[in-house]
């Protein structure tokens, strides 16, 4: 195992690294091998800090570092959730953004690349099959040699992201000959990409093992809560009270009845509400409360995209001391729109609340 690998663990030679070891991960995680750790931290910092960088380098050795990488992905597969494969493999991608783009200009700099953790352009450009695609433009007198590449347009194509902009598009760039002129930054963006598409290959992957699963579960019950609180956004265009969280279903029951709910509760209730794009007038309607009251705490819980702040997790809810974690939900929905989405998913027919008899409406969550 060598210092590139750990500081390249997607490359072709990292992984071929791991197979070659024998190492059994499985045995990693029963023993609570330090790699088992640095795993997880990669994956906590990637769901909460888009960096997989350890806190402090000087914790985990090379092996650590290597190793640590497969586990990571195993943790994520076991998530088993597209937000947190995005997030992961973008995080990958931004920390090895930063550390390729350093080697290779520092080996611009010095001439010869000293440090064996380190990667020149050469053989970053060859790990995905770029080298034969990438031409250096000579440069005109003044500029700094590699300003200027040209890349086939295969390659180019490949990798650019529509989201990027106008100015990504090959009808405003340089094309001639089959090649497309890029500036040397554009490339590592390029590379960027290619690296997030490749750690996101194959994620969640199917396979992992009961047993490991049960030895990951505390790591994936604290992961799953993070991605909870930092990830959710609501897509939902269906409101069926009846398929609401235990919790946010007795939060509404007590509402309409007209309880007082305390700070906590109506936030909670509110916040909810707010993450099913409900306005504020339908909120009302559903909820009985003071229609000022939800007015105001809608002006700052909503924007004009939606909910700009999503309801609090279920593990929030439980500090809270509203959500009781009824049948264990908490393992595989970990958030109230989650748990209501799923719910959705399995019901054979659902009526929006807003298209029902007023008679069937208003009693929906009682």
């Amino acid at each position: 195992m060598e210092p590139q690998h750990a500081r390249y663990p997607f490359f072709a030679a990292a992984r071929e690294a791991v197979r070659e070891s024998g190492v059994d991960l499985a045995a990693l995680v029963a023993d609570g091998d330090p790699a088992v750790d640095r795993g997880r931290e990669r994956v906590e910092r990637a769901l909460t800090e888009g960096t997989v960088e350890a806190d402090d380098d000087r914790g985990w050795d090379a092996r650590d570092e290597l190793l640590s990488y497969p586990i990571a992905r195993i943790l994520v597969s076991l998530l088993d959730s597209r937000a947190a494969v995005e997030k992961y493999a973008e995080a990958e991608a931004a920390t090895a953004y930063r550390r390729f783009t350093e080697d290779v200009e520092r080996d611009r700099d010095d001439g010869a690349r000293r440090d064996p953790a380190r990667v020149d352009r050469d053989a970053l450009l060859r790990e995905f099959d770029l080298n034969g695609a990438v031409r250096v433009e000579e440069p005109k007198p003044g500029q700094v040699e590699g300003t200027w590449l040209w890349l086939g347009v295969g390659a180019y194509l490949s990798y650019v992201d529509p989201d990027w902009g106008d100015d990504w598009r090959l009808v405003n760039r340089e094309l001639v000959a089959g090649e497309v002129r890029t500036e040397r930054e554009e490339l590592y963006r390029l590379l960027r990409e290619a690296v997030e598409d490749r750690v996101g290959d194959g994620l969640p992957f199917e396979g992992v093992g009961e047993e490991l699963a049960d030895e990951l579960e505390a790591e994936i019950s604290d992961l799953r809560d993070l991605l909870a609180d930092r990830s959710v956004t609501a897509d939902l265009d269906v409101v069926a009270p009846e398929h609401f969280p235990p919790c946010v279903a007795k939060l509404l029951g007590r509402a309409q009845a007209g309880d007082d709910l305390d700070p906590h509760e109506r936030f909670s209730l509110l916040a909810f509400l707010a993450g099913l794009n409900l306005d504020a007038e339908e909120a009302v309607a559903l909820s009985g409360l003071d229609p000022e009251l939800v007015a105001d705490r809608f002006a700052y819980l909503r924007d004009d995209s939606g909910a700009q702040y999503p309801p609090p997790s279920c593990r929030t809810l439980g500090e809270y001391g509203i959500c009781e974690n009824e049948h264990n939900h908490r393992s595989v929905a970990p958030h109230p729109l989650e748990y209501y989405s799923r719910s959705l998913g399995e019901a054979d027919e659902v009526v929006d609340w807003r298209d029902r008899d007023e008679s069937d409406a208003g009693g929906a969550a009682a």
